[in-house]
């Protein structure tokens, strides 16, 4: 028997998020003031009490998902252990642009009627059978939406990001974050990291750097991640964050392993 930790990627940001672990844990509040520190700003004031749309913000938006996460399997991890871990996009670290989620049809059909929108549309994430996002510029990605509805999707859903990631929009960041990764200090991960780009267990810190800049313009094979993951023992996949939603897309690959929230009041 073998555990997963599965961390949250961009959009699963909510108003009050990371107050309750605040409010608990003295060890909490020293980690969200590091944060606020590091940043240069209080995050901490939009992450407790700011609206929908000012944590809608790219620059809001992924540090305070990081930060709740990590916050989290830091509390949490004298009572928790795992075997190996996952993040989805964000969660495993534009020009005008959007996501949206679409259900209930082929990856096939998708990738179709992607490649048929005038405009820049592609396949962003894979993240359960029937259950994809995608991503890029506005109009094309309306256009693209369109067409999914009219091809009998279950449902389409515009997201609340501000940026078109894990498309080639995304290509004008490449070299800033590339420098950034290069210039951070990876050690050697004490479990095997399951990145997006591969959906293959990582452990080499020069692989894993190359892999997380690969992701800005690649999809997330989450799926395929899931799928590797329980072929190498997982049975049992804990998610930090709020919501059940990475649980949910689990049970959805496959139905027979356990998965779980892991819960602020064990802190």
């Amino acid at each position: 028997m073998k555990v997963a930790y599965l961390f949250l990627g961009h959009g699963s940001q909510y108003p009050g998020m990371g107050k309750e672990m605040y409010d608990q844990s003295e060890q909490a509040r020293a980690r969200f003031g590091k944060a606020n520190d590091i940043l240069g700003f209080c995050i901490t004031d939009i992450m407790f009490v700011g609206t929908e749309n000012e944590l809608k913000q790219t620059k809001v938006t992924q540090s305070a998902i990081f930060i709740q996460s990590v916050i989290m399997a830091t509390m949490l991890s004298d009572k928790l252990c795992s075997d190996m871990v996952v993040g989805h996009s964000l969660g495993e670290f534009s020009a005008p642009s959007t996501m949206a989620a679409v259900m209930g049809l082929e990856d096939a059909v998708v990738k179709k009627i992607c490649k048929s929108v005038n405009g820049v549309v592609v396949t962003a994430n894979y993240n359960c059978l029937g259950q994809f996002i995608i991503s890029g510029a506005i109009d094309a990605v309306d256009e693209a939406c369109e067409k999914l509805k009219a091809a009998d999707a279950k449902r389409v859903l515009k997201l609340p990001i501000g940026g078109a990631f894990h498309s080639p929009l995304m290509k004008t960041a490449h070299v800033a974050l590339k420098q950034a990764i290069n210039e951070t200090v990876f050690v050697q991960p004490v479990r095997p990291i399951y990145q997006n780009v591969t959906a293959q267990a990582v452990t080499d810190p020069i692989q894993i750097k190359a892999n997380l800049v690969a992701q800005l313009t690649a999809p997330v094979c989450w799926t395929q991640s899931v799928i590797n993951m329980i072929a190498d023992g997982a049975t049992d996949f804990i998610e930090f964050g709020h919501g059940k939603v990475l649980q949910g897309l689990v049970k959805k690959t496959n139905a027979d392993v356990n998965a779980i929230s892991a819960e602020v009041e064990s802190l």
